[in-house]
């Protein structure tokens, strides 16, 4: 091989086998992340080198079949057999091989070079399995490569495998099932009439002769819009014919020979096995307990929700400090008033708020890999998913949801794990109304000020009415805006097995680092336009009351009259976009209380005169609804991969906000004025 090139591989296989330690085995560090062309799953690639030459490992998404039913299902085989990656590895959990052989199967109808990394072999031998490995490549007529990738046995066999397909794929011969004469005689005619439609001669033609008898939707539609009528046409008929002869629909036919040929493969290589109850079924008896299952998972949750953000507060904490002290140094160096307010209010304190939520994100990831490699993850989902069907989401979107009490930042970047793009999309636009502990000081304030006895109940209400606005909003975006039902759950129980420690931290590295790349600048700009709009036009050191921020409040304040408050009140809110707990910051400004604690007296009697225990709570609501502050805003942007969503979930907090605090202003007041007998 004379000529040097990046050759590609792609990583396929079932979800929880193992595909995503097996690439980070394959790549380290040397990874990029971002979306596939048009849709919002995420897409892995990296590179590692072999023998001198270099080879760039795509990550296909988890599916079960390369039928069209999902979206993961199409992006990988779409990838597969329209981009022709020079090898696929196809990651098999050798503990469940007679289920996960079914994609095996399928990927070598499609004539890809196939490399089977045969994982997980201790589970399989925890089960007393045994499998006749050289065998198996015999009948598959591929290579297959016993791994343990957790620990990484196997992995420099793999990168031989890999190598040696890639110089060999053109004299690479594979095995394909035999679907009966009557089938194959279908198959044979219709891979003779492919030869006179030229589009989808680019394609294994048996492989397309067998989607065309399964009435596959995407190659049925590629022949519609190339012209050939006539092979559709004959195909219909082929179909009828096999229907009529088997007294079976193709595609059900077609599978069950797949499945025949499987356990001709099964009989030959797997030997032993116990049906004993092991560990892991021991386990699910208790974490899949229709009673026990979702108070356990909520014990789990709860603890990882405190790990997360207990064991970043002093990290958090600690940059807080940090760049606290370098806006005061700036701001003490710079002799330069504008440059001076600039550097230290704008740019050091932009940088600051995005910094500041890298300890959460790192985390939740490094959390949530934890408990997805341990195989609990599942379960949960499993366990949740009875629930979350009924507001028209899946089991998934349970976990970013919680996480939303912590950070919304970090609760949306986690809806990754959600393999259906509306439910992920619908997730998304609902997590900003889980009560983000940076709405706490707002709450703690106003409780404080208004609802002195009352503190933990008017908080705890907040965070109650957050999670109903979510139902209800899920309940309305899944009618009206993303219709249909949630994707089905299809899972398998992967066995509970030891996470693994470095496959974790790369994962939550990769992750972070991302956010921080993609979220920062979009941060870094926002702040510093509102640096700009309370600074000027007159300067550094000016009065507020006549800075642009105030005079937007007070065109703005009569929207608002209908709930009583004034131009601060509306500011306040507007500083709230960049992060909620500049509301309280806010408000210590406009009335001159320098350096004064959140619930500060002086703040809270200054409140006092401005709202009603009324219009106080209305204020509340309007903080725990409306628009996200500008990381949520550019999570979401990264997440979707859309500024439409964006700006979408912007638009609709808003309105609800605002006929929240309506209505609660309304209800209020009527309730106070008739004197029902409740103090406010």
């Amino acid at each position: 091989m004379s000529e040097k090139k990046r050759h590609t591989v792609a990583l396929a296989g079932n979800p929880n086998v193992g595909k995503t330690v097996v690439f980070n085995a394959l790549t380290g560090a040397r990874q990029r992340m971002g979306n596939w062309p048009g849709v919002t799953v995420e897409k892995k690639t990296g590179i590692f080198r072999y023998r001198d030459e270099e080879f760039e490992v795509v990550d296909l998404p988890g599916a079960y079949s390369l039928s069209p039913y999902s979206l993961d299902e199409k992006i990988a085989r779409a990838y597969i057999v329209e981009e022709k990656p020079e090898v696929v590895v196809d990651v098999v959990n050798a503990a469940s091989l007679e289920r996960n052989l079914y994609l095996t199967v399928q990927l070598l109808e499609t004539g890809a070079n196939v490399v089977v990394a045969l994982n997980m072999m201790d589970e399989a031998e925890k089960k007393g399995l045994k499998i006749d490995v050289e065998r198996l490549s015999r009948l598959l007529h591929v290579p297959v490569v016993p791994m343990v990738a957790t620990r990484g046995e196997g992995v420099e066999a793999l990168k031989e495998a890999i190598y040696e397909e890639m110089r060999h794929h053109e004299v690479h011969r594979h095995m394909t099932v035999g679907y009966g004469d009557v089938a194959e005689e279908c198959i044979v005619e219709l891979e003779k009439r492919i030869e006179k439609c030229p589009p989808l001669r680019d394609y294994n033609r048996r492989w397309v002769a067998i989607k065309l008898m399964e009435n596959d939707t995407i190659m049925v539609g590629k022949a519609k819009a190339s012209g050939c009528d006539s092979l559709l046409k004959k195909a219909e008929q082929l179909r009828e014919l096999l229907k009529k002869e088997t007294g079976t629909d193709p595609e059900i036919f077609l599978a069950d020979k797949r499945y025949e040929f499987i356990d001709r493969v099964m009989d030959e290589v797997v030997h032993g096995g116990t049906e004993a109850w092991t560990f892991s079924d021991m386990l699910d008896e208790v974490f899949t307990h229709k009673i026990f299952g979702v108070p356990v998972f909520l014990l789990f949750m709860w603890a990882a929700f405190q790990f997360t953000f207990g064991v970043a507060a002093p990290f958090v904490d600690a940059i807080d400090i940090f760049f606290s002290w370098l806006s005061e140094i700036a701001a003490n160096s710079i002799s330069n008033p504008a440059v001076s307010s600039l550097v230290a209010d704008g740019i050091i304190s932009g940088v600051g708020s995005v910094i500041i939520f890298l300890p959460n994100i790192f985390l939740l990831f490094f959390v949530l890999s934890l408990l997805e490699d341990s195989g609990y993850l599942a379960r949960a989902a499993f366990v949740m998913d009875r629930f979350m069907y009924r507001i028209g989401l899946q089991g998934k979107s349970f976990v970013p949801l919680l996480f939303g009490f912590g950070c919304n930042v970090p609760a949306i970047m986690a809806t990754r794990t959600i393999e259906g793009e509306k439910d992920r999309i619908i997730t998304i636009l609902i997590t900003p109304l889980m009560s983000c502990s940076a709405r706490l000081p707002v709450y703690i304030l106003f409780a404080s000020a208004f609802f002195i006895g009352y503190e933990g109940t008017v908080i705890f209400s907040m965070y109650i009415m957050g999670i109903l606005l979510a139902v209800l909003m899920a309940l309305l975006l899944r009618r009206f805006v993303l219709r249909g039902k949630p994707a089905p759950l299809i899972i398998e129980m992967p066995p509970y097995r030891m996470p693994s420690l470095k496959s974790s931290v790369m994962r939550m590295w990769v992750n972070g680092s991302l956010f921080l790349k993609k979220a920062g600048t979009v941060i870094f700009g926002g702040v510093v336009i509102v640096w700009f709009l309370s600074t000027y036009p007159g300067g550094p050191g000016s009065d507020i009351e006549t800075s642009y921020i105030a005079v937007l409040g007070k065109i703005l304040q009569p929207l608002f009259a209908p709930m009583g408050w004034d131009w601060k009140a509306v500011a306040a809110l507007m500083f709230g976009f960049v992060a909620k707990e500049i509301v309280v910051g806010a408000y210590g400004a406009f009335y001159g209380i320098s350096g004064a604690e959140e619930t500060n007296t002086s703040l809270q009697t200054a409140l006092s005169s401005s709202f009603t225990p009324v219009g106080a709570y209305a204020y509340m609501a309007f903080v725990l609804t409306y628009v996200p502050c500008l990381p949520t805003i550019a999570a979401i942007r990264t997440e979707t991969n859309s500024w439409k969503w964006a700006l979408f979930a912007v638009a609709y907090l808003l309105s609800l906000a605002y006929i929240l605090a309506l209505v609660i202003t309304f209800v209020g007041n009527l309730i106070f004025h008739a004197g029902v007998g409740v103090e406010l």
